[in-house]
């Protein structure tokens, strides 16, 4: 669970339309008092959010809106792996994790005789600690899982999860970064009574109970970050930049050696000093009173006492004054990553960067994006400003095509830095970042999740709300000059450049497997603080169900169905053309889809048009699935006549670029190369394979010598021609359907025949008639296994059993799965089981399963799972938190904007015209444990599955594979079909 995150989020505070209207606000800091609690709000902030400070310090953060009957909420703690204690890194790491189990009053069947057995688990764990010897460190190891499955026995395993699965929560999870420890939560509006009863008592006394078996999870996660080329590329660029800082000196995970040496002293000192209310937050969005809000919070919380928390401090860097070089390698393909240290988040410099960071990469207009990315000089090509509380960063990332070496790759970066640097880019791209800023802020806001994220990271980081909001304010001031000045202070030879390198990782040491004996989870039981909270009044919420013939607007706009929702928000409109057709039909789609972007027209050049669409606010894409087509375009309904022509205009009269294409032939082959080098890439083509056969939707591409002898002008008949194919127009704005439909007539005109689409190609999922392993060989520290089987065609009337059996089964971590292979057995870090529904109604449904483990954990995480396969176990009470979940889930769940139109194309697809949740909605209360029972016998109960295994050959053994099925070894030809 911990946090691995390489985004920039701006806040806006304007929404204006003009530049002169964003200038002539004021971002004020103002205080106010009402229903008895005085707080503090930024005036013009659009997020209305209020800070409150309540008596022992804890601070409350809260932005209502009403658009959906459910809150984001975070609990924040300012504290990660930047106050880790040197000697023992990821303890903050640790603790985020322990804050799942409970706390003497829940999860635990008799706490009187849990504590005895807990605490000499602790002194077990200090002795282990300090002891050097092998022998007698195995010897004590061997006490501990003892007395750890003595203890388990009153121990009631994800007790937390399973109250707020109740209660209807999704996304129950937790992150821990350099500098904050987040725990998250989406709720109902009508839980929170029940909401703040359970966190209050969480952090009150928090046990550090089934220790030793979630530190195997913990283990798991290094081994995962192992795996994770791209986690050591970041960690070493850190450990560069801040040889000084904790950003630097340690990492949220931790030394392998101190995970081996955990101490629960450690992580309850570490819980006694950080986890205090003068250094935490609640920070929610959603739909409640901030009136009553704070009264419920403050009534929860107001047990906790402040106290004094230690500065972090730390010795200022030296400035680095020629470049320093490192080295990474790994099974991946090769990249660089270019790093400069910067001044922290509150400084007005952080603020600059943020600036310099979209000039160069804003995806469409930067110097990387027209120079670097348009042009094909490289693979791909970013730069990124990385804000933190004491230092930040500008992160430039290069992928070179293929024969271009990683020192190229580094110079052509490095001369768009010097081009910054001289002022050569438009003067006027800082209006058009500016006013896309401004495009973004109102999507943002319209998120009620977004809102609280976006609250919960300025706090954490310790940014000043009004600065952030005034952040368009700030830009439309800056000049060219100051860009130029800046960057001609902070960009010199003062960086670190990270080679990533293609090869063995000579340094590596997984974190090898203790010996854990699988732990009691008691899933009948329940505490009585359970059942307390269970009693909590909740208010009744209605569910709404879409009608998709009242909540879409139909009309014709010459010869195009026009579907329509109205934005009543807010400027943002979304426009879509829905083809259906895909790749299936025709596999030169998505490549010309890829190709357009490179292309101009007679009047205009690709850069042209990439910066015309920047300066309107907007943006086009085309995506092409299987069987779909979409063209999406969006922007300001201001500029939507603009906006359309352009795209229009576009497709309609690119023109054919020989040099393009042969720039886009030599990107598409080292793409190809580097899915190979990709072991997600690997295990899609393997579940593809499993699904389907040899001959598969994941390797129907153009062969190498296909694509060869791919010529420009086939590419733009394609484009050229998509408009003349039959296809329905949906639209989600400000203007009503019939606006929206007179205004596009013009700008999209209709063809006066339709083209006939070609016909598809037909793939077919098998059968599994015997139980088989697809195999692919992986230079990685985990083995990845995947479960697959293929079931009965689609059919409407089991979904609800299917909705009840994954959340029961496998679908989160109150299921069965979790419980059996996480939290008993600790066979993974990542585990999930479920009946997944096809898109169409008549394809067919699949099983799929998943363990990510240790390679030596192979046969017992195999054994683990089939066993569950086999025999599902019985658990009223999870069977129940399965039922409140769907039914407390429905009832919030609102679908709104271009969602509803989504809504009812897949619905369509199925065969259907009504939104089938309220059916799930009403079966939840009538279907009882015997439905899924049946539904597991006839589906899955003893059925022969296809394992789909990705690992290295030298980590496991060929014998052991061959236990489970007829072994086949896929090559990477085989497996992507080049």
């Amino acid at each position: 669970m911990s946090k691995f995150k390489l985004i920039i989020v701006f806040i806006l505070g304007a929404a204006g339309i003009s530049n002169a209207q964003v200038a002539s606000k004021n971002y004020l800091w103002k205080e106010a008092t009402s229903a008895g609690y005085t707080y503090k709000y930024v005036s013009n902030d659009p997020t209305n959010s209020r800070f409150y400070t309540l008596k022992n310090g804890l601070t409350v953060i809260l932005s209502p809106t009403n658009k959906q009957p459910r809150i984001q909420t975070y609990i924040a703690v300012k504290a990660g792996s930047k106050t880790d204690p040197a000697d023992h890194t990821g303890l903050a790491h640790y603790l985020e994790h322990m804050m799942f189990k409970g706390t003497d009053k829940y999860g635990s069947l008799d706490w009187s005789k849990e504590k005895p057995l807990l605490d000499k688990i602790d002194s077990l764990y200090e002795q282990y600690n300090s002891t050097k010897d092998e022998t007698r460190r195995k010897d004590i190891y061997k006490e501990i899982d003892k007395v750890s499955g003595d203890a388990a026995k009153f121990a009631i395993a994800n007790e937390y999860d399973k109250m707020l699965s109740s209660m209807g929560a999704q996304g129950t999870n937790a992150f821990t970064s350099f500098e904050q420890t987040v725990y998250t939560e989406d709720i109902p509006t009508s839980a929170i009574d029940k909401f703040l009863t359970v966190q209050a008592e969480r952090f009150r006394y928090p046990a550090f109970r089934i220790f030793h078996t979630e530190l195997e999870a913990v283990y798991e996660e290094k081994n995962r970050g192992l795996d994770n080329d791209s986690r050591k590329v970041f960690e070493a660029m850190f450990a560069a930049l801040f040889p000084n800082n904790n950003y630097g000196k340690q990492t949220t995970i931790g030394t392998i050696e101190h995970l081996k040496n955990p101490s629960l002293k450690a992580i309850r000192d570490y819980y006694n000093t950080y986890y205090v209310p003068n250094n935490m937050g609640v920070i929610m969005s959603g739909d409640f009173n901030p009136d009553e809000m704070v009264k419920k919070i403050d009534q929860s919380f107001a047990y906790m006492q402040s106290k004094t928390v230690p500065p972090y401090t730390f010795g200022p860097e030296k400035p680095i004054t020629t470049p320093i070089a490192k080295e990474v390698f790994g099974p991946t393909p090769e990249s660089i990553m270019i790093g400069y240290r910067f001044p922290g988040a509150s400084t007005e410099d952080a603020q600059l960067l943020n600036l310099v960071g979209e000039i160069l990469t804003n995806g469409k207009a930067g110097l990387f994006d027209l120079n670097l990315t348009k042009k094909q000089k490289m693979l791909s090509a970013g730069a990124f400003s990385y804000v933190l509380k004491d230092y930040s960063t500008l992160i430039l990332q290069g992928n070179p095509i293929k024969g271009q070496s990683l020192d190229q790759v580094k110079m052509l970066m490095l001369a768009e830095i010097e081009k910054l640097k001289k002022g050569e880019f438009d003067s006027d791209l800082i209006i058009s970042i500016v006013n896309n800023l401004k495009k973004n802020v109102l999507e943002e806001n319209q998120n009620y999740s977004s809102r609280a994220g976006n609250l919960m990271d300025a706090f954490t980081t310790g940014i000043d709300w009004s600065t952030r909001v005034a952040t368009a304010d700030k830009l439309s001031k800056i000049t060219k000059k100051q860009i130029v000045d800046f960057a001609n202070k902070y960009l010199a030879e003062n960086y670190v450049i990270v080679y990533k390198r293609q090869g063995e990782d000579k340094n590596i040491l997984k974190v090898e497997k203790p010996p854990i004996t699988a732990v009691e989870v008691n899933r009948e039981s329940q505490s009585p603080f359970l059942q307390t909270v269970a009693a909590i009044p909740s208010n009744a919420i209605v569910p709404v169900w879409t009608d998709f013939s009242k909540d879409i607007e139909r009309s014709k706009s010459g010869a195009f169905d026009v579907l329509s929702v109205q934005n009543k928000e807010n400027s943002i409109f979304k426009l879509y053309y829905r083809y259906d057709m895909g790749s299936w039909n025709n596999k030169l789609l998505p490549i010309a889809a890829e190709y357009l972007q490179y292309l101009g027209t007679d009047k205009q050049s690709s850069e042209d048009i990439s910066k015309e669409f920047y300066k309107l606010a907007a943006s086009f894409r085309i995506n092409t699935s299987n069987d779909q087509t979409t063209v999406s375009i969006t922007g300001l309904q201001e500029n939507f006549d603009k906006t359309v022509s352009l795209y229009e205009n576009l497709i309609a009269n690119c023109k054919p670029d020989t040099a393009a294409l042969n720039g886009l032939k030599q990107r598409l082959k080292k793409s190809r190369e580097n899915a190979k080098l990709n072991k997600a890439a690997i295990m899609q083509g393997l579940v593809n394979y499993a699904q389907y056969g040899a001959n598969n939707p994941f390797n129907n591409v153009l062969s190498d010598a296909e694509l060869d002898a791919l010529t420009a002008d086939q590419l733009i008949a394609v484009l050229r021609n998509i408009g003349k194919y039959e296809h329905t127009i949906l639209y989600y704005g400000p203007k009503t359907g019939q606006q929206i439909a007179s205004t596009l007539k013009p700008l999209h005109k209709s063809p006066a025949t339709f083209m006939e689409i070609p016909a598809q190609q037909s793939f077919k999922k098998v059968d599994q008639d015997k139980n088989q392993v697809l195999f692919a060989d992986y230079d990685m520290v985990q083995a990845e296994i995947q479960w697959v089987r293929n079931a009965t065609t689609y059919n409407a009337s089991v979904t609800p059993t299917i909705e009840l059996f994954n959340n029961y089964f496998g679908g989160g971590m109150s299921t069965i799965v979790f419980q059996t292979i996480r939290e008993s057995k600790a066979l993974a870090y990542s585990t999930y089981a479920f009946y997944n529904t096809p898109q169409k109604k008549d394809d067919r449904y699949t099983m799929i399963a998943y363990v990510g483990t240790q390679a030596d954990k192979l046969n017992e995480a195999i054994g683990g799972m089939n066993e569950l396969l086999t025999s599902m176990p019985e658990s009223e009470k999870v069977f129940t938190v399965a039922k409140d979940n769907i039914r407390k889930s429905l009832e919030t769940e609102r679908i709104t904007d271009d969602a509803i139109l989504f809504s009812y194309l897949n619905a369509q697809r199925k065969g259907l015209d009504y939104d089938i949740r309220k059916n799930v909605y009403e079966s939840a209360n009538t279907l009882g444990f015997g439905d899924i029972r049946s539904f597991f016998d006839a589906e899955l109960k003893n059925k022969p599955y296809t394992y789909c295994i990705v690992a290295s050959e030298k980590r496991v053994k060929e014998d052991d594979l061959k236990k489970y099925g007829e072994l086949t070894k896929l090559n990477l030809q085989q497996i992507f079909g080049y």
